[in-house]
Order: C-alpha cells, then structure tokens, then sequence
C-alpha cells in the first residue's frame, strides 16, 4: 500500500507542475516557445519524390504503434490491418506474447487473413488452403502427398519486429530493422505508462480517409494556435487558444492544453487546489503518427495517421476509449457524446479547413511556410522528419 501511496502522490505533483507552468503564461498571456520561428518550403508538402523519400525512410522503416495491447486480450487475438500498402497481422500467441507477421501467403503471395478481429489459432490462405498458426509457423499444406517437397520451417509468416510496451504494440515494416523498443522510447515510456491504457475500454474505431495530406493533418494535432478559430464550439470550448506546454523525449513530444477552467484558480493557493488534472490536457504525441489526447470525463482519443498513395491524401485511424465499459444510459450518453465531439472536432473541423489548406498549396500563393516560435512542437516535429529522412540516405 506504501507503493501505491507512493505513485499517487507523484502522479499529483506532476500534474500540479504542469498546472503552475499553465498558471505562469497565463497569467501574462504566454505559451512556451522555440528560440526563434522556423520556415518550410511549401514544396515539403507537395513534391511527391520527397513525399516517397519520407514514407519510407520513417512509415516504412521506423516503429509504429500499430494497435492497443488491449485489442489483443488473451491468446489467441489477432488483428489482421492494411498499414499503408502493407498487409500486416498481428496476434497474440499462447504464451501471451505478441507477433507481427506479413501478412501475406509463402506460396503464392495471396492475403491469408481478412481484415478485422478476432480469435483464431489458424490462419488458412484462400487460395490454395495453405495454413499457419498464431505463431506464424506453417502446419497445413492442402495436398502435401502431392505437392513435393518444401522445407515449411522456411515458409512460415514472414515476421516483422514487434515489441509490446506501455498498452501499445509498435511494430516496423521492415523486416530487417533492429527494434530495440527502449532507446525508440526512452523517457516517453514513463509518460505513456501514466495512460495505463492497457485497462480502458475501447468503445468505437473509425477510419478518415482523404483529403487533407499527411502533413497538413498532421500539423494541426500539435498547436493550440487555431482552437478559437477552428473549434469555437468544441475544444476552443474547452481550451484556452494559444497557450501551451511543450516538452520532447527524442523525437516524441508531450503537449498540453490549458482548460478554460484554469481561469478560476489564478489567484487560489496550490493548497486549495481541488483536482488539479481538471485544468490541463494532455496530449501525448508519438513520433510520427501517433496523438493520445481528449482526456476529458474518462474518455481518451487514440488517433494513429498514416500517409496516403499521394501527398494529398491521409488515412486516419480513430480509437475512442472509456476508462470502463457504459453500463448506464446516463454513462452511455457521455460516451456517445465524446466520441461525436473527437469525430465533429477532426473530420469537420480541422481536416475540413484541412482540405482548403491542401487546394491552395499548388497555386503558387506561398513559396514557404513559417512556424512561429509558439509553435514550437511543430517545429520539433518537421525537423525530426528532416533527420529520419537524411539518417536513411
């Protein structure tokens, strides 16, 4: 009991430090910063070679929270995704550990697994009858007396490194890449372990899929600058615009939100402070697709963005979760209330005005963009694009 104690009333300072440094810019209406504002050519979010050089060397080679631990609840789960142009499934074998596989026949290169979830310890292809199990070794040919003969201990699933750690699991696409999940981490394991995302509930998944590009969707999930603007009657509801806490691990970023309620506090004593996790939000951003934020009211947004064929198209995986299961109407409510909010504050708010941002960038009005210094997790995020992309070469 000491232990928890213990963990609870650091769990309390932290947020309470991240309220005093809220309190401190708003109190002078100020925000963190970087040291000065930063330029990109427009020309990073159209030039498809470019486009190309980035998806590979960082969407194709680089971890990618793939799904939550939770959507793999026993042995025997799997989840069978298209990322990108590359069929992957995963599963959960029956020691409890985590695979990634390919998800792609030995023989003829057919899909061996539709795409969705569930439980299953064999994976038939539907071509020719070939079958694997959770672990990816071949156990079945259809016809084996006739066929000749094969080595099946070199025609299991093709694997691809996997690593489970803090309610996510992180996968690369590239099956030669060296995953060592705790130098990819580092420090932003511990933020990510405050989620304790391994106990929510997952209420809805959803897929965007369109317009605006990787980049311009991406931009707006690392700024409170447009809130007022964008969301007046979602999250600019609930945030003060353009105030915001910014602190990196390596290439990840945590990023938090002033609530409006931090307001009512200005002049109380810390010691009067009732719930300080009431005045901020935060939001935690993986590096390069992965945003937890909307923790409001026991619920929480996943949302995982993978580029597109083309600059100007993103596919954007939503994962609405509830710290438990509704049991009520009145419980229900609020979680359908959430999850309409995210959806409302995203497809119809940020991607929208998204999309125009997208139309105009051919048209030769800018030649670049400017970040400003209280943009400073933007910045962070496309210089970290620029050195993955450069390390790759």
């Amino acid at each position: 009991m000491a232990e928890d104690r213990g963990y609870a009333m650091d769990a309390e300072e932290r947020v309470r430090g991240l309220v005093r440094r809220a309190l401190a810019h708003y109190r002078v209406k100020g925000t963190d910063q970087a040291p000065s504002t930063m330029t990109m050519p427009v020309d990073a979010y159209l030039n498809p070679v470019r486009y190309d050089a980035e998806v590979e060397a960082i969407f194709k080679r680089l971890p990618l929270a793939l799904a939550l631990s939770l959507e793999l609840p026993e042995p025997g789960s799997y989840v069978a995704q298209q990322v990108m142009d590359t069929p992957v499934l995963l599963t959960r074998d029956g020691e409890g550990e985590v695979r990634a596989f390919l998800n792609v026949c030995r023989h003829r290169g057919a899909v061996v697994c539709s795409e969705g979830k569930g439980s299953a310890r064999r994976f038939t292809c539907p071509y020719h009858g070939w079958n694997w199990n959770e672990e990816g070794t071949l156990v079945g040919v259809f016809g084996a007396s006739v066929f000749g003969e094969i080595d099946r201990t070199q025609l299991g699933l093709t694997p691809l490194p996997v690593a489970e750690r803090s309610g996510l699991i992180w996968v690369s696409l590239d099956p030669t890449y060296e995953l060592d999940i705790d130098d990819w981490l580092g420090d932003f394991a511990s933020e990510l372990d405050t989620l304790d995302l391994e106990n929510w509930y997952l209420l809805d998944q959803r897929e965007l899929v369109g317009s605006p590009g990787w980049k311009v969707a991406w931009d707006g999930y690392l700024e409170a600058y447009h809130h007022k603007f964008v969301h007046p009657d979602t999250v600019g509801m609930q945030t003060v615009s353009n105030l915001l806490l910014h602190d990196a691990y390596g290439p990840h970023q945590r990023i938090v939100f002033a609530r409006r309620e931090l307001a009512e506090i200005v002049d109380v004593p810390e010691a009067d402070w009732v719930n300080p996790s009431q005045y901020v939000r935060e939001i935690l951003s993986g590096f390069p697709n992965l945003s937890i934020s909307g923790i409001l009211g026991d619920h929480a947004l996943v949302s995982q963005l993978y580029p597109g064929p083309t600059p100007d198209v993103t596919v954007t995986r939503q994962t609405v979760l509830a710290s438990r299961r509704p049991e009520t109407p009145e419980q229900q409510a609020a979680s359908d209330a959430f999850s309409e909010m995210v959806l409302v504050a995203v497809r119809d708010e940020d991607y929208a005005i998204g999309k125009t941002i997208q139309a105009g960038l051919p048209s030769g009005a800018n030649d670049e963009f400017v970040f400003g210094r209280n943009e400073i997790a933007l910045q962070h995020y496309h210089a970290q694009v620029a050195h993955f992309t450069d390390m790759s070469r």
